[in-house]
């Protein structure tokens, strides 16, 4: 199957994702400028990856700017035709921005810029990046962000729970969730969601950071080859 990695600038997390889907997992991968104004070859069956990075310089708003690109107008469509669209980090905030995914993400509530192994606790086994996980499993996954506070509204936070769209959430080693383990003061502790059609998903921690054994985890591999078995699925 085919991946797009869609590449603003300032992105510094597509080659690291791409290197995990062709080298790592041996799928098809094209990196995607954001000023092109088609998908091209890529169909419902495919998957679109929103990296993390600084696209823009994270002037405004993180991810307010790089929302406006061309390419976006493509990716909205193809996630509103079905496709699968993961953003990770930065990509997660322009997911929010795009209205693809519900919510924001604020300034951590430290002020600091956060960059470290985080627990998470596995909310949900029912999407096509949570398959190959358990339900309460707690793994372990890199976060680098300074914009990564969670939050939504009272209305939006209950469809979020009641329509089990929340995925994962930050927690300890012992999967107990808390203020200590809520690194970036996320709402809930809330550290990745996914639409209610459960095909567009964004989550802060760098699962491509934690994909190797060569570098001392392995926990992200499964999230990102959870995807591309859910949609070569599709495929058939």
């Amino acid at each position: 199957m085919k991946f797009g990695v869609i590449v603003f600038p300032g992105s510094n997390c597509d080659d690291d994702m791409i290197h995990v889907l062709e080298t790592v997992l041996g799928q098809e991968v094209r990196k995607i400028w954001h000023k092109e104004e088609k998908l091209y070859d890529f169909d419902e069956s495919d998957c679109i990856i929103v990296p993390g990075g600084f696209s823009y310089g994270d002037y405004l708003r993180c991810g307010a700017i790089a929302r406006f690109s061309p390419i976006m107008n493509e990716v909205v469509r193809f996630a509103n035709d079905g496709g699968y669209v993961m953003g990770i980090c930065n990509g997660f905030q322009i997911l929010c921005e795009a209205d693809l995914l519900p919510g924001v993400l604020l300034r951590n509530s430290n002020q600091k810029f956060i960059c470290k192994n985080v627990h998470l606790k596995v909310k949900s086994t029912n999407s096509a990046i949570t398959t190959d996980y358990t339900e309460g499993e707690v793994i372990k996954i890199p976060i680098a962000h300074a914009e990564g506070r969670y939050h939504t509204d009272d209305k939006t936070l209950a469809d979020l729970q009641g329509n089990d769209q929340i995925l994962f959430t930050y927690c300890d080693e012992n999967g107990l969730e808390s203020d200590i383990a809520n690194v970036n003061g996320s709402l809930n502790s809330i550290a990745g969601i996914c639409n209610k059609n459960r095909n567009v998903f964004g989550m802060m921690p760098h699962p491509e950071r934690a994909s190797e054994t060569i570098l001392g985890n392995s926990d992200g591999k499964r999230m990102i080859q959870s995807l591309t078995q859910a949609a070569n699925v599709m495929m058939t």
